[in-house]
């Protein structure tokens, strides 16, 4: 048990954003009065530990800056509560994949210079395990790398968990990049490709393994930067993916929000943003080269781990399975006792599954 409780945190994770990130993000954005005293410490905090980031800049730019990548990355896509942890987590396994940690997600400035005393802090402090569903947490496993970007620029979607009154104009721009500019989009594709090559110094694999379930938006992008990059493709029973998102979202956004949010709100922008990324998505992956993509129904997944897991690398000639398989059967077996939430679908919930998201039940033949 950390020594913080995860919902109230006095500070929220753009701590470790460099100085210029953390102004770019909030220069001209409403503070809540609630949530003043939180910017004002965070602020603070990041403003001490910014300079450091001088230190990995010049490590990176002497190590890794002009080092190709070995392999294009393998992406796990999906809506927020897909089942893309619990996938990330069994590839993750494997050790030549490389990945984002959790650390990294709050400190990404601070890999290659002074890792083993924040992460130690960090360590001592943070909650043991993610409040909204039990899942583990800690400070060397693997993690989405949305949360590092936003601290490494201000151009991703997770500035809505800051500033959730701008959570629509966040996902027009950077979740599906209609709105993003030649500029912004180079910054993204530079962060990205130095995120990556952090990751995978920092974990010593030889391919990156993405969770990101923002880069669901991001695939004609993405295929652009790795044009032999790998998809596996979550879908997962949209009456359970709305009230999982929903009891997700709004705990989350707790602790680290700055602006206030109606619940009616976030019900409504996630159902709207549901739908956008749904509809990007099936209009982009005609980007995706044959045989790089597969669409994999998270049930199916989660009835036969292993044989699903075997498939996939065997679909999508992903190396390792072999090297790998005792790693994974034993991360596997040790889920088996885990318990998960269960949700009652009430006809109000029922209803909003059914009028906005019904494309999505039709193409993957869902029911209650």
């Amino acid at each position: 048990m950390g020594l913080l409780e995860f919902n109230k945190l006095p500070i929220n994770t753009l701590v470790g954003a460099d100085w210029k990130t953390f102004k770019a993000i909030t220069a001209g954005r409403e503070i809540d009065a609630a949530y003043k005293g939180k910017y004002r410490l965070t602020k603070a905090v990041c403003r001490l530990l910014s300079p450091l980031a001088g230190l990995q800049n010049s490590r990176y730019e002497k190590l890794l800056a002009n080092q190709p990548l070995e392999h294009d990355p393998v992406f796990i896509l999906g809506h927020w509560r897909s089942g893309t942890t619990f996938v990330h987590n069994v590839f993750s396994c494997d050790k030549h994949f490389g990945y984002n940690t959790t650390y990294q997600t709050v400190f990404p400035h601070l890999m290659m210079w002074g890792q083993p005393f924040f992460k130690k802090n960090m360590s001592w402090l943070m909650p043991d395990k993610r409040p909204t569903d039990n899942m583990e947490l800690a400070v060397d496993l693997p993690q989405e790398e949305e949360f590092a970007l936003s601290n490494m620029m201000p151009y991703t979607y997770y500035n809505f968990w800051f500033l959730p009154k701008c959570q629509q104009e966040y996902a027009d721009k950077y979740l599906l990049f209609d709105d993003i500019t030649d500029a912004e989009l180079k910054v993204f594709e530079e962060v990205f490709t130095k995120l990556i090559k952090i990751s995978l110094w920092n974990t010593h694999g030889t391919q990156f393994l993405s969770k990101n379930p923002p880069h669901t938006g991001r695939v004609k992008e993405l295929v652009k930067m790795f044009p032999n990059a790998k998809f596996i493709y979550l879908m997962r029973n949209p009456y359970t993916v709305f009230e999982s998102t929903r009891s997700f979202f709004t705990n989350t956004i707790q602790p680290l929000k700055l602006q206030d949010i109606s619940n009616e709100q976030l019900e409504e922008n996630i159902l709207s943003i549901y739908a956008k990324l749904y509809h990007k998505y099936e209009s982009d992956k005609q980007f995706i080269p044959e045989g790089n993509l597969m669409e994999v129904k998270f049930e199916d997944f989660e009835a036969d781990a292993m044989g699903m897991t075997e498939n996939i690398y065997k679909s999508l000639s992903i190396p390792g399975f072999t090297e790998a398989r005792a790693d994974i059967e034993k991360y596997v077996g040790g889920k088996k006792g885990y318990k998960k939430n269960k949700y009652k679908y009430d006809d109000r919930t029922i209803r909003l599954v059914e009028e906005n998201w019904g494309f999505a039940l039709k193409q993957w033949d869902y029911n209650l």
